[in-house]
């Protein structure tokens, strides 16, 4: 079974180095247990970052570890895993070149760069003709690209959804290597992905909500106001389900929410369904808080 990427995350840190002690037994026997739960080490911070697939999904994470487990722990704000891709194809071409006594380095690479379709990650292909690069380059250009795809050029979040086309391109016969043709695709990769529309994703989700029938225009009135998009309406006896996408981001702290417009008696779940564009004026915001981030770091 594959699981999907996780959508949220949160930095953890323990109280005290007893509690440092135990966390790290803990959420290894827990990883284990739940393969949709990740968890890693923000290595300019020190701190734990838990990830899964929403806010319950942490909470829950986090209360075992305090109560099966008596890890006593700082829990920071909840961050949505925003993606970056793509948004139209261009051809364009870089040339890697140094020269610093004796042999230098040299690789030309022209390239289309595209969307690639949903779902689909990084995908590579050649279709040079001729000399003009050695096959043998070809998989340090692809190594060049795959490895540049962990951190866009919007704000530094993983790229989804890009193909790459080698076309042609050009070699020396002394100073081609397979390290001057990857440096050359990593070039190409900065240069292009503002070119080729890159924009900011963000993670919808699939939410299924119950409410008594005399709350159900407050529920689908607040889910508009999240920016939800309503799919489908289904009467029953004791009520209706609502179903509806919906950006993560806008999903904080619903089930509090939900149960103060319907009296307790509401209910809802929800799971992962696509990225898709961010807004400008909240990816303008997503970025800003990115960067506020990390120069903080």
């Amino acid at each position: 079974m594959v699981f999907p990427d996780p959508v949220i995350s949160i930095a953890v840190s323990p109280k005290d180095k007893g509690a440092s002690e135990k966390l790290g037994t803990a959420i290894g026997k827990m990883v284990k247990e739940d393969p949709s739960f990740h968890v890693e080490t923000d290595q300019d911070s020190g701190e734990t970052i838990l990830k899964g697939m929403g806010e319950l999904h942490l909470d829950v994470k986090v209360d075992i570890l305090k109560r099966t487990y008596g890890v006593e722990l700082e829990v920071g704000k909840p961050q949505v895993a925003y993606r970056e891709t793509i948004t139209q194809e261009i051809e364009d071409s870089y040339t890697h070149k140094k020269q610093s006594g004796g042999s230098g380095q040299f690789g030309k690479i022209d390239y289309k760069i595209k969307p690639g379709e949903p779902g689909t990650g990084f995908a590579f292909a050649s279709t040079v003709v001729g000399g003009n690069v050695p096959k043998e380059f070809f998989p340090a250009i692809e190594k060049g690209f795959k490895s540049m795809m962990g951190e866009g050029t919007v704000a530094g979040f993983p790229v989804l959804d890009v193909e790459i086309e080698l076309y042609d391109g050009g070699f020396h016969a002394v100073d081609s290597s397979a390290i001057a043709f990857e440096l050359a695709a990593k070039g190409a990769f900065r240069q292009s992905m503002p070119k080729a529309g890159a924009q900011l994703i963000e993670p919808i989700m699939k939410v299924d909500v119950f409410t008594p029938d005399d709350h159900v225009g407050d529920v689908i009135g607040d889910l508009n106001r999240r920016r939800g998009m309503i799919k489908d309406q289904d009467a029953g006896a004791t009520g209706v389900r609502i179903k509806a996408d919906v950006p993560l981001s806008e999903m904080f702290g619903y089930i509090g929410h939900l149960r103060t417009m319907t009296s307790g008696r509401g209910q809802f779940s929800m799971e992962f369904s696509h990225y898709s564009a961010c807004p400008a004026s909240v990816a303008e915001e997503v970025i800003k808080e990115t960067k506020e981030r990390n120069a903080a770091k």
